[in-house]
């Protein structure tokens, strides 16, 4: 394994240097799963009722700002000139639940992924905390990245036994 490229020869952290390297299309996703403690919060979202309103809309923009963000919240990373954002869900059904998935590309010099899993988890904190009325146990789990792509290694995806959800 070589060494981190985030760490420098007399040990101190340093932002990598992507000066010289050449732009590429580039393209991640991640997900997050938001559980619910109750059937009930379910019910809430899926019908629209919620006290604060739309949660998925709101979802979403505060997934597509995260990612935009994401060097003003992570110290190291590069800021990108991203192309697309964006944020999608799936109703869980047993246990009750959502499911995040984000998705970020661009054109350029590194990768993408920070972008993607705070995209997720950003979207994901936005649900608690417009369902925390309803439902202040709600939980979430599973922040992963599910694909990456670009650069030197072109596609890549993590192994199966990393898709499985923890229990």
């Amino acid at each position: 394994m070589s060494e981190p490229s985030h760490v420098a020869a007399d040990g101190t952290v340093r932002m990598v240097d992507v000066g010289d390297k050449g732009e590429s299309a580039r393209s991640a996703s991640a997900r997050a799963d938001v559980r619910f403690h109750a059937a009930a919060t379910l019910d809430v979202l899926r019908s629209g009722r919620a006290a604060k309103g739309d949660v998925l809309a709101t979802a979403r923009i505060a997934g597509i700002m995260a990612a935009k963000r994401t060097p003003d919240l992570i110290p190291l990373c590069h800021p990108l000139r991203l192309d697309h954002v964006a944020v999608d869900f799936a109703y869980l059904d047993d246990p009750p639940g959502l499911r995040i998935t984000a998705a970020v590309s661009c054109r350029g010099p590194t990768g993408v992924e920070m972008e993607a899993l705070t995209a997720a988890a950003v979207a994901a904190l936005t649900v608690i905390d417009m369902l925390k009325a309803a439902d202040p146990w709600i939980t979430v789990s599973d922040i992963r990245l599910l694909q990456k792509s670009g650069g030197r290694h072109g596609l890549r995806e993590p192994p199966p036994e990393m898709m499985r959800p923890s229990s």
